[in-house]
């Protein structure tokens, strides 16, 4: 648990601080911590989502560019967004809009790795991803510091901070009736007792050999098959059937619903890995439909939808919000212009990033595009800008030293500006 916080005792402090002359960051750092975030919830969209299907329709624009749907009101006047997110609609004073991201990177690989480092990659190192700084930091009790569901093939790794800080991967489909989260039970043959006694054994082999450490992951492992409350985070089953209907039957949602039990139980950061966004044919059919003749939409915007909005208002219900930063992005957005396959391929000029939660100040668009969403028109953010915000929102010093393995400082952020207007 995190300890009471103190908001006047920070202001005192601040105002102290300030009129000894420090600088305005340390005032914002200051006042961020008093507002911190407890957990992440990521919610990684691979492929690059359009921003023009999205979150930044431009519905003013030639044909060729202002694609097959129609922007829809908000409960927050003057926000706009596509007629696919009718439940987003509903929630959008609890979520920002930043519509100005921008990165030169349109390859999948190395995009995804500036998005979810704020680094852009480089030969000489590997960089963590906001997930493994997060473990590297806060450490949950029994259960893992940094969770990918179903998978974390997509995501960036833990980069110089080793195997200790990698991702938990559920594996399997938290949508299927069947679905159980690999390595949370013994081998079979395996009791308790005996896991116990192979534990004991391989301490006195760490002693003979003159190591008191523990192997992190074995240690993980240790724990999730030995504590029943750990394996109980994971299970869906728990779960009203009233809740798990309003997150709706496919993966995406399921998935969202384990986060938000994850982040319920001290679960520092979860990442939902949804696929399938690199759209460059079909985007009704991708997009809306899902399968040729549906007769309700199924396709990657609604089944986001009601995730993205499910989990949304149900941290709030919980009283969970606050203490949750929900994130909503991918690698990149499309091209501004429809192709000959009726869809758009890989743009990384400009695209937009969903945020909610975690002291993040809602019902606001941050940023825009031009009037074809083909650039920046003001206030562009780079990766390494929502990097810095990230981490100041969660609370952990985007300035501080991180080390490799041989001992070479590397700050968490490095040349990333603080997003202001997303902070509370």
């Amino acid at each position: 648990m995190f300890p009471a916080y103190r908001p006047r005792r920070d202001f005192l402090r601040i105002g102290g601080l300030a009129a000894l002359g420090l600088a305005v960051p340390e005032f914002g750092r200051l006042r961020a911590e008093s507002t911190k975030a407890k957990s992440c919830i990521l919610l990684w969209l691979d492929g690059g989502p359009s921003h023009l299907e999205t979150f930044d329709l431009k519905p003013d624009a030639p044909n060729e560019v202002r694609g097959p749907f129609q922007p829809i009101n908000t409960n927050v006047p003057g926000l706009s967004i596509c007629e696919l997110l009718p439940r987003t609609a509903r929630i959008a004073d609890k979520i920002t809009v930043v519509r100005s991201v921008t990165s030169p990177l349109g390859e999948h690989g190395i995009a995804n790795h500036y998005l979810l480092t704020g680094y852009s990659p480089s030969p000489a190192l590997d960089y963590p991803s906001y997930g493994a700084v997060t473990a590297h930091l806060r450490r949950a009790n029994t259960l893992p510091s940094y969770v990918a569901i179903p998978e974390a093939k997509s995501t960036a790794g833990a980069g110089y901070l080793g195997t200790a800080c990698r991702p938990f991967a559920t594996g399997g489909d938290p949508a299927r009736a069947d679905f159980a989260v690999r390595d949370l039970d013994f081998y079979p043959g395996v009791t308790g007792a005996r896991m116990d006694r192979r534990r004991e054994f391989l301490d006195q082999l760490d002693r003979f050999h003159g190591t008191s450490e523990t192997d992190p992951t074995l240690a993980q492992a240790y724990r999730l098959t030995t504590t029943p409350s750990a394996k109980k985070a994971f299970d869906l089953a728990e779960e009203k059937p009233a809740v798990r209907e309003r997150y709706g039957p496919r993966t995406i949602g399921q998935s969202c619903l384990l986060a938000r039990r994850l982040v319920e139980r001290g679960v520092p950061f979860v990442t939902v890995n949804n696929a399938g966004w690199d759209t460059h044919d079909g985007l009704v059919l991708r997009l809306k439909e899902g399968f040729a003749g549906a007769k309700v939409g199924v396709g990657l915007i609604p089944t986001f939808d009601q995730a993205f909005a499910a989990l949304v208002g149900d941290l709030a219900d919980r009283g969970l919000l606050d203490g949750t930063l929900v994130v909503a992005m991918g690698e990149f957005g499309r091209t501004p212009k429809l192709n000959a396959a009726g869809g758009r391929d890989h743009w990384p000029r400009v695209f937009s990033v969903a945020f909610a939660g975690g002291g993040v100040r809602g019902g606001q668009v941050i940023g825009s595009s031009d009037r074809v969403g083909e650039s920046p028109k003001d206030n562009p953010v780079t990766p390494a800008d929502l990097a810095r915000t990230i981490y100041t929102l969660l609370g952990i010093d985007p300035d501080r030293a991180l080390h490799t393995p041989d001992g070479r400082p590397v700050p968490v952020n490095q040349g990333g500006k603080l997003i202001r207007e997303l902070v509370a």
